[in-house]
């Protein structure tokens, strides 16, 4: 009892100097997120590059609205997560005119292209391949309940406030999301199966919860 009354105190603490603009505070929000912000992110996107930059645009999307942040309450890792995900909206919506706007150009422009590069960041291209096709086959709201409560570990109430949903909303979305990834999860004929178990992919990882 006293040591959930201490933790209780310490996040209150920690609130309140986070509201008080306290660059410390942030300073340990960052070092204690950063990686569960990250993860989340890549998971969304597939790739690293634009993960890493949407946990800068989320700690600095954090800092204002940092007055936002009550008194009481658990831990901020929901908080930060759901900024995460409107981040990456924004960022696929950028990505999206951006992609209008290449097409646009004179065919002797050359893009660079870095899916090769992304790619050969991970040992089995091939699972990765087939995740990355069953993820887009996921409707967008159904992929961001499935990042947070099964990647992320947060609980249907955790994810329900960082999205700003009911919570029915997220059952009803994780249920469907679980059954659609285990369907789409089924490797092309005639190239095997994948090692280990595909159930993995729907499986909660824990993350540091705190």
């Amino acid at each position: 009892m006293e040591t959930h009354q201490g933790e209780l105190a310490a996040r209150r603490r920690t609130r309140a100097r986070i509201r008080g603009s306290d660059p410390d505070a942030f300073g340990e929000l960052f070092d204690t997120y950063a990686r569960s912000v990250y993860n989340h992110a890549y998971r969304l996107t597939g790739d690293w590059s634009t993960a890493e930059d949407i946990v800068s645009l989320t700690f600095l999307e954090a800092w204002r609205l940092r007055d936002r942040v009550t008194e009481d309450g658990g831990s901020l890792r929901p908080w930060l997560l759901g900024i995460a995900t409107n981040v990456t909206r924004n960022q696929r919506r950028a990505t999206r005119r951006h992609a209008a706007a290449v097409a646009r150009l004179p065919r002797d422009e050359a893009v660079a292209d870095f899916a090769d590069e992304v790619a050969g960041r991970v040992d089995d291209e091939e699972q990765l391949a087939l995740v990355r096709t069953a993820l887009a086959k996921l409707r967008r709201a159904d992929r961001e309940v499935l990042a947070l409560c099964v990647w992320s570990g947060l609980g249907y109430e955790a994810a329900a406030d960082a999205l700003g949903i009911p919570v029915g909303t997220v059952r009803s979305r994780l249920s469907r999301a679980r059954a659609k990834l285990a369907k789409h999860m089924e490797p092309p004929q005639g190239h095997g199966q994948l090692r280990g178990d595909r159930a993995n992919a729907v499986r909660p990882i824990e993350e540091g919860v705190r």
